[in-house]
């Protein structure tokens, strides 16, 4: 599986969560945001995608930041019709959804044609960050063969937890994990040393 460290906001730790060599960094382009991103991303390595995350924001503004900050990917977190999506050309696009206890998979077919992955968090107060997991065993109904992140409380404590999933078919088609409040100091700013004994005991890399 592939590793996503999702809100980033400090130049120095930017740089020193890519010294980690995950495989996508993204940056929150939600106003409401505690890690809302206004700044200037530092060079990081070609390797790692850099990802716009956007909560039913005008399209416009969606495409000017994908120029403005190079970015490789959009995740969607609000209600982006499949129609919206569909216009996000020539980078990676990733559709939340939030999901509890249930989830009705129905809801993905009209994406199915317009999104390269499905994004799975937590539903909660704000649109990502809640810092807790779902119920995984809901992915056991999932009908489609698109890859997907799996996101929402996703830390330390969850490595057992993860192991077992990747010994399910739930996690057939689980592209990457996709981790933030669980390892923050404080909104944005990331806890290197966690991020490092994580990938390494779970060997989430490109490989």
């Amino acid at each position: 599986m592939k590793l996503k460290v999702c809100g980033m906001k400090y130049k120095d730790n930017i740089e020193a969560v890519a010294n980690l060599q995950p495989d996508y960094l993204g940056f929150i382009f939600y106003d409401k945001s505690a890690r809302y991103f206004d700044s200037i991303i530092p060079e990081i390595p070609n390797s790692i995608k850099k990802v716009g995350v956007f909560v039913d924001e005008e399209l416009d503004i969606v495409l000017e930041k994908i120029k403005q900050f190079n970015l490789q990917a959009v995740q969607l977190h609000g209600n982006e019709s499949p129609e919206y999506c569909g216009k996000i050309n020539n980078v990676e696009v990733i559709k939340v959804f939030s999901i509890k206890n249930e989830f009705n998979f129905d809801i993905l077919q009209p994406y199915e044609t317009v999104c390269d992955y499905y994004l799975f968090d937590t539903k909660g107060k704000l649109p990502g960050g809640n810092g807790y997991t779902f119920n995984w065993n809901v992915l056991n109904h999932y009908p489609s063969t698109k890859p997907y992140f799996l996101s929402g409380g996703i830390g330390l404590n969850e490595i057992e937890k993860i192991k077992e999933f990747k010994e399910s078919s739930a996690s057939k088609y689980c592209y990457a994990l996709d981790v933030n409040s669980k390892f923050e100091i404080e909104p944005g700013l990331k806890n290197i040393k966690g991020l490092n004994t994580f990938k390494n005991k779970l060997a989430v890399s490109k490989k």
